[in-house]
């Protein structure tokens, strides 16, 4: 049975990921991380995820929040709401070297754990505008999995796998719902209430609400009052 490493936030992107891998009989590491986010709910949220799928292993790595401190979402700066471009330009969301950082840590588990594949659920269409998001930033991750590792050197470089690249938010609901994955137990929002509700008007929320429109289904998860969903 071939293993993989499964970034897993807790989202819907993410979550889709997994079901997607599982459905493919991989052995998984679903890996989160606990960076100092302030929407610190997605973790239990993975958790419940990654039981739900049964994957062999699921680490949450803490990491040190210095590095991130520079994001609304790790420090005291606003959430952009209600945004109608939202690929126009880099928001506040947008938090320092996140997905290299966790890439390259799930390199070195995927290599001590004998893995072949990485999975990321980064998109480069329906999102926020994050350069860590993008193509290029896949393809040069993977040159420098292939130069970075002992695995590599032997013929064996570890595959950085992004299956939902190139898909809209809709394709991805409608892949994930075909896959039977259930949406309500995932988190998109970044700044949910006590409650674990989301808002509705970050982008995440924007960008997930109209996916499941498009799709002509209802989101699962719950909403605040200030919600236009």
């Amino acid at each position: 049975m071939s293993r993989a490493v499964v970034l897993l936030s807790g989202g819907l992107d993410s979550t889709t990921v997994l079901a997607m891998v599982a459905e493919q009989g991989f052995e998984v590491t679903a890996v989160s991380f606990s960076y100092g986010q302030k929407h610190t709910m997605e973790l239990k949220k993975a958790q419940k995820i990654a039981e739900y799928f049964k994957v062999r292993e699921h680490l949450i790595i803490n990491l040190d929040p210095e590095p991130f401190r520079e994001s609304a979402l790790t420090g005291s700066g606003t959430v952009p709401e209600n945004r109608t471009e939202i690929s126009t330009e880099i928001p506040a969301t947008y938090v320092p070297a996140r997905n290299t950082i966790f890439l390259a840590i799930a390199l070195g588990i995927a290599e001590s754990r004998g893995a072949d594949s990485i999975f990321t659920g980064v998109n480069s269409l329906d999102y926020s505008g994050y350069p860590d998001c993008r193509p290029e930033f896949i393809d040069a991750f993977q040159n420098l999995a292939s130069l970075a590792t002992k695995t590599a050197v032997e013929g064996r470089p570890p595959s950085i796998k992004a299956p939902l690249l190139y898909m809209t938010k809709a394709e991805i609901i409608k892949t994930g719902t075909q896959l039977g994955v259930d949406y309500g137990m995932t988190l998109s929002c970044y700044q949910p209430d006590e409650q674990g509700r989301s808002c509705g008007v970050c982008d995440a929320c924007i960008l997930r609400l109209e996916g499941f429109r498009a799709n002509g289904l209802e989101d699962p998860v719950v909403y605040t009052e200030k919600s236009h969903g």
